[in-house]
């Protein structure tokens, strides 16, 4: 059920949001130098890697000057990548990701490498289900470049002041996952965005 879901949400997203996503597309080609879409390297279900669709927020070489966790003043970002980094809208891509089966519209957010070297044997509880766009953690921590601004060590703020946060919630999703749970994050994520 989870699954059908997943196709039918991402795939009509896919569909409505068209020329919105062509428009950020054009504005991303039109004012900065690289590709349209940044394609990270993550750590899907049962510790797969996948490459996770994203517009491209920050200057081409980001990945060679600086770490993985992004504060809102971070140098890398584009003018256009911080307009949507503000709004989340260089996640909607990740309809792609749902719909080739990689990622499911909510789960725990998939993580980098060097976050999931470092997971405890219960944290690894996460790595069962698909990671998802949006959950709890994503609700809460929503100003997660706002919390890390003026950062020196993004990298090691991030997993000392959200990462423990973060997890409990992910742990509380996966261990309570229902579809019922899945419509009501998806409204909330929804109204969130809308405010």
């Amino acid at each position: 059920m989870k699954r059908i879901l997943d196709l039918i949400l991402a795939a009509a997203g896919l569909i409505v949001l068209a020329p919105f996503l062509a428009a950020i597309a054009l504005a991303i080609k039109l004012t900065s130098r690289g590709p349209v879409f940044y394609r990270g390297e993550r750590i899907g279900r049962n510790g797969v890697p996948f490459r996770m669709f994203k517009f491209r927020t920050m200057v081409i070489n980001a990945e060679q000057i600086g770490g993985s966790s992004t504060p809102d003043d971070d140098p890398r970002l584009t003018r256009v990548g911080k307009f949507l980094r503000r709004y989340k809208l260089d996640e909607l891509p990740q309809l792609i990701n749902v719909v080739n089966g990689e990622m499911s519209m909510v789960g725990p957010r998939p993580q980098v490498g060097w976050v999931v070297e470092r997971y405890t044997p219960e944290e690894r509880l996460v790595l069962t289900v698909r990671p998802g766009i949006t959950d709890y953690a994503s609700l809460k921590f929503h100003n997660e470049g706002e919390i890390l601004r003026g950062s020196k060590n993004p990298d090691e703020d991030y997993f000392r002041l959200i990462h423990p946060t973060k997890m409990r919630l992910s742990l509380e999703y996966v261990k309570n996952a229902s579809v019922f749970t899945d419509v009501k994050i998806i409204l909330r994520t929804l109204l969130a965005i809308l405010k």
